[in-house]
């Protein structure tokens, strides 16, 4: 007969042999699995008899026509004792504690308690992974290969190639869960969750929910579990308690497994094993830090909570500011979308949360993004569990927080300038065998410090989650946001500038240069070693610095209350789209450009829009009425659908209109004294004017930023700005 669990179902032996049976005519699992738009973990739970979600275990005996008969419910017999009348007794009973105790969360630095669940509710529906990402077993290669490198460097690994079911349907299909997950993944708040959901009768209405908090247990010293949660809830004699328990009418939420101290691990583990054990028929799910300790659970499945995705992300959001200002939500977003390195920490519902806060207060993020990913990590290193009153093993403890960053940030930087993006395990204990071993107090025995080093690296894992296991003895800085944040800190710390300024050609690491100039005390060192760096990269190219002077004199035909660099880059890029963007439409190049854009080398901090009005008006009163009409009809005749890349309707209609767009504008500034038609340029010297543009573009992105300079330098170095080196002199003549 077809036993009942809760709200699921599933086959007795008996009834396991027709389904397979039926199965049999009916084609293969995945053939199944593919029509009925299920996982394949569901249909595999149904044909072992494991138990099912009601709605799916009818839909897969519909679809192979399979008759089965509804349960015929058994419970224990006992005289004068009712035992459901009971469970919805102590449900009612129990609900105004359980919404005390799980109702509400407040983390990090909120000034109060925000609701979980209802029409105020903050919480977003988690989903789980089926299959550590941990346990995969893979090569970096077949990594980089799922994922691609452009995509990890920017957006995550973030679980892409794993199936996620949802947080309820997981629990629903396993009796004995362990929800693994990284710090703030979300872990408590899925436990509280359901506990909510429960008490309210919206989960498994038919059973009273517990939620223990572990490390609570296990500092009460000797009760066991069952002595524990009579504690917990008003019961009239244990032995109603322990009926309850006999016929399963509980859901047991064990929080925190990872947060027992050392000293109560073994007792606390062994309570949980034998109570799981006596009283199984009862719904068991239990939390617990990835890479803590090594547990065995034989009966507990183990799944692992998943990354926010976007939609979660603006799911989020929107609770969050629905109250105070459903408008900021749609702002945080966009924001968000604009910058991709905070974007990444979102993933994080820790993570997110802070930023809420922070983008609550001004309804934007900090200029200067080293300060919002310094209080990132001060969250992670020291916040999270400090707040909590949570002690953690004593041997990673002994590096001090500022010895942890400094380990952390010898190994970003090594990591990223090797293009390491993921590291083996050994490579990884080996950093931190070279710099534990120079610390005072360490025993420098060849295989004692390789176990140190070894449990260094999964407490950082788990005490912090910076690095993360993303297949088999294969790690990764949890997001690359935070290996270029340590990796700009090691830099400043050393005063390697020099060397940073090598890769000033290089675009992965432009992260790096702006980190580092904002947490310079004063970041005029660095950027004049990228200018002189910059103008270098023309020096030896004859030709492109007479284009240089020939712009620099068009430039200054145009008589207008702009620095001469401003107006310089203006021309730079106009002529720049003709002779080097254009060309490159088609293998998909940086094509902003496309539209003409005049903001592409901006030294001003007027807004684009405020600048493009400025020089229209001046075009139109400097220049012949037919030009203008030319560049404003070429500037707004090009469709660019504003994205990084240029999308597929882009591609065609350039295709078919690139030629018509280039010849008009060439011939218009040609007959009118603004561009020289006989600008040819070789393959080598479009790519150095590339080169040379995305690196001004980045000089001036950090000039822009919320770095300190002195106002000599950066007055020298906004005046010099796309000079030949003949004329790299302080200009003093731009107007003010």
């Amino acid at each position: 007969m077809t036993a009942q669990t809760g709200r699921s179902l599933k086959l007795s032996a008996e009834e396991l042999e027709k389904a397979n049976t039926a199965l049999s005519k009916f084609g293969s699992k995945a053939d199944l699995a593919a029509s009925l738009k299920m996982s394949r973990t569901t249909l595999n739970n149904f044909f072992k008899g494991d138990p099912v979600q009601r709605k799916q275990f009818h839909a897969i005996c519909k679809k192979l026509k399979f008759d089965w008969q509804p349960p015929a419910i058994e419970k224990p017999q006992s005289d004068n004792f009712d035992v459901d009348a009971i469970v919805q007794t102590i449900r009612e009973q129990i609900k105004p504690i359980v919404h005390e105790k799980c109702g509400t969360m407040r983390v990090l630095d909120m000034e109060q308690p925000i609701e979980l669940t209802g029409e105020r509710g903050i919480y977003t529906n988690v989903n789980i992974l089926e299959r550590i990402t941990g346990r995969n077993r893979l090569e970096i290669a077949e990594i980089l290969q799922n994922c691609g490198v452009e995509e990890f460097a920017r957006a995550g690994l973030s679980q892409v190639t794993e199936e996620r079911v949802p947080g309820l349907e997981a629990v629903e299909q396993h009796r004995k869960l362990m929800v693994l997950g990284k710090p703030g993944a979300g872990k408590s708040t899925f436990l509280k969750y359901l506990a909510m959901q429960c008490i309210e009768g919206n989960f498994q209405a038919t059973r009273i929910p517990v939620f223990i908090t572990l490390k609570d247990f296990a500092e009460k010293g000797n009760p066991n579990l069952f002595t524990y949660i009579s504690q917990l809830i008003e019961l009239p004699t244990s032995d109603a308690l322990r009926k309850i328990l006999q016929q399963g009418q509980m859901l047991v939420l064990l929080d925190g497994l990872d947060e027992v101290r050392e000293e109560d691990t073994k007792r606390v583990l062994q309570q949980i094993l034998e109570f799981s054990d006596q009283f199984h028929l009862n719904q068991f799910v239990m939390t617990c830090r990835i890479a803590a300790k090594e547990y065995t659970f034989e009966r507990f499945t183990e799944v692992e909570v998943a990354d926010f995705d976007k939609e979660q992300i603006a799911i989020f959001a929107q609770n969050w500011f629905r109250l105070s200002d459903p408008m900021k939500a749609k702002r945080f977003i966009q924001k968000l979308e604009e910058n991709k390195p905070i974007q990444e920490l979102a993933s994080s519902p820790l993570l997110l949360t802070l930023l809420c806060l922070v983008f609550g207060e001004s309804a934007d993020f900090p200029a200067n993004r080293s300060e919002l990913y310094r209080e990132g990590l001060d969250v992670l290193l020291k916040k999270w569990d400090g707040k909590r009153n949570i002690q953690r093993d004593q041997l990673y403890k002994n590096l001090s927080l500022k010895r942890k960053e400094d380990l952390l940030s010898q190994i970003a930087l090594t990591t990223f300038k090797q293009k390491d993006y993921f590291f083996k395990q050994k490579t990884l204990e080996a950093y931190i065998s070279d710099f534990i071993c120079n610390l005072p107090n360490v025993d420098s025995d060849p295989e004692i410090l390789r176990m140190d080093s070894e449990a260094v690296l999964k407490s950082i894992e788990a005490q912090h989650g910076l690095f993360i296991e993303r297949a088999k003895s294969i790690y990764s800085f949890s997001h690359l946001t935070f290996q270029e944040y340590f990796a700009a800190k090691e830099i400043v710390a050393n005063s390697t500038y020099a060397n940073l300024v090598k890769h000033l050609a290089e675009k992965r690491w432009r992260e790096v240069f702006l980190l580092t100039a904002s947490m310079m005390r004063n970041a005029g060192d660095l950027l004049k070693l990228m200018k002189q760096s910059i103008d270098e990269i023309l020096a030896d190219e004859e030709e492109l610095q007479q284009f240089l002077k020939w712009l620099n004199q068009k430039s200054s035909c145009l008589k207008v209350f702009y620095k001469a660099a401003a107006v310089r880059a203006f021309y730079f890029a106009h002529e720049l789209t003709l002779t080097t963007y254009f060309p490159f439409f088609d293998k998909l190049e940086n094509t902003m450009q496309a539209r003409f854009s005049i903001s592409l080398l901006l030294v001003m901090h007027e807004k684009e829009t405020a600048f493009a009005k400025d020089v229209d008006h001046n075009l139109n009163h400097n220049l012949e009425p037919e030009l203008v009409n030319v560049l404003h009809s070429s500037m707004t005749a090009i469709p660019i659908s504003g994205e990084e890349r240029p999308t597929h309707e882009d591609y065609l209609w350039w295709q078919l209109n690139n030629q018509v767009v280039i010849s008009k504008f060439q011939n218009a500034m040609s007959q009118h004294g603004y561009a020289k038609d006989n600008w040819q340029f070789s393959e080598k010297q479009r790519r150095l004017l590339r080169q040379y543009c995305d690196a001004n573009k980045l000089l001036v992105d950090c000039l822009n930023s919320d770095c300190y300079v002195d106002r000599d330098v950066r007055q020298e170095i906004e005046d010099t700005l796309l000079l030949p080196m003949s004329e790299t002199v302080r200009d003093r003549t731009s107007p003010t």
